[in-house]
């Protein structure tokens, strides 16, 4: 019997041993993007990670590298998300959260400008912290909502542009970049960007396939469309992007524990008593349908929480897929691994990725035909 405990005991060893074996990623697709920044103590991902797209875009396009401003996107953001919130007398949400598509519409209304034309920070400030603007917009619009009189007026929408002057700095009209003068809207058509070539595509079976529709996500404040379409068609369009030289926009749950900026990696493990361990080590992971995707979304256990920008692929030692997924919380080591990037298992990714914006060229072209892209 000590024999044959003792076998046993080594095999047991072994198996726990190849079940803990530390991460190694293979490097397959790694597309150009700019540095990773920090969002600071501001709720603005939507903002940062779909600029940092739109950075890579421009390179791809251009070849240059350029750092946009990001709170330009968001200064031309909030009078929207206002309007909408008083116009429907408090009856729909105001927060700093937002998703790709309101950026895009920002560039289409707005244009484009630099970090350099327009940082929304002041010189005595080095970080984001919209803990006091939020606050107080949040009150003003309450005020007008809850008026007496029940007469809105006139002055609101001036009120409200006034304090976002205040707070992150008049729009800038003209601005230079590599020694000439541009407008946002002359600066956007230099980047060779245009905002309608930009798709959402997401996975969800409560609507038709290759349609569009309104997906009822609390963030989505402006209703924007998305492009529905099966999993694999999906997982499929973000490969696809990835093979031919597109990055990807990315909006995704965050809250799981086996979401891991400080270890660098998201997983789904097949059994849950490994949740803590798979952020260090290989573990099986889930097959992911599109019935359990379903569920997990409808029960709340997949929420919109954040955006992110896909930049890459990778294999793992057992040659599992991972996709690099470029964060915008900084690169403090002690918080962040892989230099501010995270890298998501295709497990995770389809479990937990609410939708991707893509380059309409990026989309595999069997699927592209059934959206009439």
């Amino acid at each position: 019997m000590r024999k044959l405990f003792f076998f046993f005991g080594i095999a047991l060893t072994t198996l726990t041993t190849t079940a803990q074996e530390a991460y190694k990623f293979t490097t397959e697709i790694d597309l150009e993007a700019t540095p990773v920044i920090s969002q600071g103590r501001t709720g603005t991902c939507w903002s940062f990670s779909t600029s940092s797209f739109l950075e890579s875009e421009i390179i791809r396009l251009t070849g240059k590298e350029i750092n946009l401003s990001e709170m330009y996107q968001v200064r031309n953001t909030y009078p929207k998300k206002a309007e909408n919130f008083v116009m429907r007398q408090g009856k729909a949400q105001f927060s700093e959260g937002g998703l790709a598509h309101d950026v895009i519409n920002s560039v289409r209304d707005y244009g484009l400008v630099t970090q350099e034309a327009y940082s929304g920070l002041f010189t005595s400030e080095e970080n984001h912290n919209h803990a006091e603007l939020v606050a107080v917009l949040k009150s003003m619009l309450e005020t007008y909502i809850d008026n007496p009189a029940k007469s809105l007026s006139p002055k609101w929408k001036k009120a409200v542009s006034s304090v976002l002057d205040v707070y992150l700095g008049t729009n800038p009209k003209t601005f230079q970049f590599e020694g000439k003068q541009y407008t946002p809207e002359s600066f956007l058509k230099m980047t060779q960007l245009v905002p309608e070539d930009y798709v959402t595509i997401t996975s969800f079976n409560h609507a038709p396939f290759y349609l569009e529709f309104i997906l009822n996500i609390p963030d989505n404040w402006s209703n924007g469309s998305f492009y529905n379409v099966p999993l694999d068609e999906m997982i499929s369009t973000i490969d696809n992007a990835l093979q031919n030289g597109f990055t990807i926009e990315l909006d995704c749950d965050v809250s799981e524990r086996t979401f891991s900026s400080k270890d660098g990696v998201a997983v789904i493990p097949e059994n849950s008593e490994n949740n803590i361990k798979a952020l260090q080590g290989v573990y099986s992971e889930k097959n992911i349908t599109q019935e359990y995707r379903q569920t997990e979304f409808e029960n709340y256990d997949t929420t919109d929480d954040h955006l992110m920008h896909i930049t890459g692929l990778l294999r793992d030692q057992n040659g599992t897929k991972y996709y690099k997924v470029k964060n915008s919380w900084g690169t403090d080591e002690s918080r962040n691994a892989n230099g501010g990037y995270v890298y998501f298992s295709e497990a995770y990714m389809k479990l937990k990725a609410i939708s991707v914006m893509v380059h309409k060229d990026a989309v595999p072209k069997s699927t592209s035909r059934k959206l009439a892209l």
